[in-house]
């Protein structure tokens, strides 16, 4: 299986000559051999694209397709690479800046092999980071959650980096079927609604403690690190002025669009966790913690009922 597994990188790049050369090179250094790799360009005006057309040249007996994105942001870019996935590829995602050390991908195809016999609802495999800053000198690991991985965490929390994200093939065959609505409802995260998606189908999530990407830290960054004092306060007022709200019911709106691949029991937990996030303050946190949705600490799991509470999430 760990031979065999063929898999897909998707590449979403946007001005990126700075670092994306580096990172080319360590895909090319992947233990892990049998993959292709699919990029799709934003509208670069820098030298993005001649990078990767010179990787390319260096690499000619890799399969790379470099295409036009949509031109609307990152997660909208990787979402409208999905549907490229061969039936029977893995995914992984892949963001322009960082480095991905050797065994990334190998890991991810190990563990489906250990963990057992494949889920026919899709199984998703992540590892931790590396935080490093510009020149990749390393910062500090990221965070190691403990609580486990699930639809009740996955309805408030985006906690499954998807520059270090495995699909299994049968994983991927949900999140193509559910791509459109995750694109009608523009939602926020694209790693945010796979994990929903996966776990939310009755799929399988393994979140490995190895760290096998260098996760680079600068002033261009999509998404940053949130771990800092500074980036912890940042999006506690995006709670307090409502912006987390708003990518609540853009995930509820996309997890409706595809309800027929939910479990019933996680179809019924959505339509519940949408009349707690519409409902009046002290409503919604009774609501809320009655249904059992959690964050990956105590803190943030209060934090989210005291946002509730205080009629934030509407």
């Amino acid at each position: 299986m760990t031979d065999s597994m063929r898999i897909t990188i998707l590449l979403a790049s946007f001005q990126g000559e700075r670092f994306i050369g580096a990172q080319l090179d360590s895909l090319a250094r992947q233990d892990h051999r049998n993959w292709r790799l699919i990029l799709s360009d934003d509208g670069s005006t820098d030298g993005t694209l001649e990078i990767v057309r010179r990787f390319a040249a260096a690499h000619p007996s890799r399969q790379i397709e470099i295409r036009q994105g949509p031109r609307r942001g990152a997660t909208r870019n990787f979402l409208s690479m999905i549907e490229l996935v061969e039936p029977g590829e893995a995914l992984a995602f892949c963001d322009q800046d960082d480095l991905w050390l050797p065994d990334r991908l190998s890991r991810g195809v190990a563990a489906l092999a250990v963990d057992g016999a494949a889920v026919a609802e899709g199984t998703l495999h992540v590892t931790r980071t590396t935080i490093c800053d510009e020149a990749l000198r390393a910062l500090r690991p990221a965070p190691l959650y403990t609580r486990p991985p699930g639809f009740a965490n996955a309805l408030v929390q985006a906690c499954t980096p998807a520059n270090t994200m495995l699909v299994d093939p049968a994983g991927v065959a949900r999140l193509r079927a559910a791509r459109h609505g995750a694109i009608a409802a523009d939602v926020i995260s694209h790693d945010w609604w796979a994990y929903q998606m996966i776990s939310g189908a009755g799929g399988r999530v393994i979140r490995d403690p190895a760290r096998t990407v260098l996760y680079r830290q600068h002033r261009g960054n999509v998404m940053g690190r949130n771990d800092t004092p500074r980036a912890i306060l940042a999006r506690l007022g995006r709670l307090g002025a409502g912006d987390y709200g708003t990518w609540l019911r853009q995930n509820v709106a996309a997890l409706q669009a595809a309800r027929d691949l939910l479990t019933p029991g996680h179809a019924a937990m959505l339509d519940q966790f949408a009349t707690a996030i519409d409902s009046p303050g002290p409503q919604a946190a009774a609501r809320l913690a009655r249904l059992g949705v959690y964050r990956q600490t105590r803190a943030g799991t209060a934090a989210l009922l005291l946002a509730a509470a205080a009629g934030r999430l509407r």
